[in-house]
């Protein structure tokens, strides 16, 4: 079954060829998403915190993509790098996902592909309702 595909402007997508998101049925998955690091600034780039902020940002903007809505995730994923800040992750993790408190797992991993990066997530989301109309 071929559902529906969100592609942002990543190009680890197209090298890769995979999806930022998918949805089948009323089940959206993300794919492990990073900091844009060239989107923060360079103050940033070693900020556990902003790092989350912007790599869980963009999950979220996957999920609304695809008819998800942020009340509508169940459950994230964070993997950490060594030196990555834990409690920093946990404070905006809960900053963006606190009301909705999906179920979460976070891990330290060896290391990510990409230089400087500290954190990916992947999120997962159930929507009420089974279709989406997706705009080209």
């Amino acid at each position: 079954m071929i559902g529906d595909r969100f592609r942002d402007s990543t190009a680890w997508q197209e090298i890769a060829g995979y999806s930022r998101a998918s949805r089948i049925g009323n089940l959206i998955a993300v794919s492990g998403t990073t900091a844009d690091l060239d989107s923060l600034p360079p103050e940033h780039f070693s900020s556990t915190y902003h790092q989350v902020k912007d790599a869980l940002s963009r999950g979220l903007a996957a999920v609304e993509a695809l008819g998800g809505t942020v009340n509508s995730i169940i459950r994230t994923r964070m993997f950490l790098v060594p030196g990555a800040d834990p409690l920093e992750a946990s404070h905006a993790h809960a900053e963006l996902l606190g009301h909705v408190s999906p179920a979460n797992t976070t891990l330290f991993v060896h290391s990510l592909v990409g230089d400087n990066l500290l954190v990916e997530i992947e999120v997962e989301s159930i929507v009420q309702h089974s279709t989406v109309e997706v705009s080209s």
